[in-house]
């Protein structure tokens, strides 16, 4: 169940000079129901190169009100907030909330959602952590179809709902090549589940990240100087060490890489939502 996605109100800025010109028939995407693929990709082909900034300017301006920023309020989740603020200061923001995340990261939700006057929505599981492990157990603990479960339960369903909840037709999140093998394939724009998908920071690098919050005095998550290069709930998240070759190796008791956020949907999974309504 989706918790505190209230009406929204309208606001938005415009950056059309900003947008390329062969990109202008891109804004025909607005009035259909789901973007076209063959024009997602030639946007996606368009933007591989340009500045993260433009990008944002370039989605704000193509999907309107449609569009909306994730967040899992993580190692540098105040990177891609401040970005996307700063285009469009009222831009949907949507957080899901297992109910399991560290201490750490409800406080620095609470700080950053106030610091950058967040419109925050808080997408949530139907089934209570406490009645999810009465009737399933801890999940997290068990083979890789358990985890599954755990993702598709307590992530995947819920931020699916929020967006359908929202109307989103295209979102903003900052995914970064260098942190999977399954990220290094994805492009700058693309689509998932029949929406949009528009990666600003793809092609940044620890560095860039590193930059960008100096440069605009932005903070790290708390766990990022207890050597957390990636964080998500408390029970599967670790420091990285020497042997890990990605930000996500201390995640998922290596298991995987992915909780299936940035993954396709299964027809099954979908039409499962269809049945139990937005």
């Amino acid at each position: 169940m989706t918790t505190r996605i209230p009406a929204r109100t309208p606001t938005r800025s415009h950056h059309a000079s900003r947008v390329p010109p062969r990109l202008a028939r891109l804004h025909a995407v607005r009035a259909a129901p789901e973007p076209s693929r063959l024009e997602i990709e030639a946007a996606g082909r368009e933007l591989a190169d340009a500045d993260a900034e433009r990008v944002v300017a370039w989605a704000a301006d193509t999907f309107g009100d449609g569009l909306v920023v994730s967040t899992s309020f993580g190692i540098h989740s105040a990177v891609m907030l401040h970005m996307a603020t700063q285009v469009v200061p009222r831009i949907a923001v949507v957080w899901v909330d297992t109910g399991y995340l560290p201490a750490e990261t409800y406080r620095f939700a609470d700080a950053l959602a106030s610091r950058l006057d967040l419109n925050l929505h808080v997408a949530q599981a139907e089934l209570s952590p406490a009645r999810m492990e009465a009737l399933f157990g801890r999940l997290w603990e068990g083979n890789r179809d358990d985890l599954d479960r755990y993702h598709r339960l307590r992530k995947v369903e819920p931020l699916e709902r929020a967006f359908r909840a929202l109307g989103a037709r295209a979102w903003l999140s900052g995914l970064r090549a260098d942190q999977t093998d399954h990220r290094a394939r994805l492009p700058r724009v693309g689509l998932q589940n029949g929406r949009a998908k528009v990666l600003p920071l793809l092609p940044w690098s620890s560095r860039d990240v590193h930059r960008y919050l100096q440069a605009h005095e932005l903070p790290y998550h708390p766990l990022f100087e207890q050597g957390y290069a990636s964080v998500g709930d408390w029970h599967s998240s670790r420091p990285v060490g020497e042997d890990d070759t990605h930000d996500r190796n201390g995640r998922f008791r290596g298991l995987t890489e992915e909780c299936g956020l940035h993954l396709e949907l299964s027809p099954e999974t979908l039409q499962g939502l269809d049945a139990s309504g937005p």
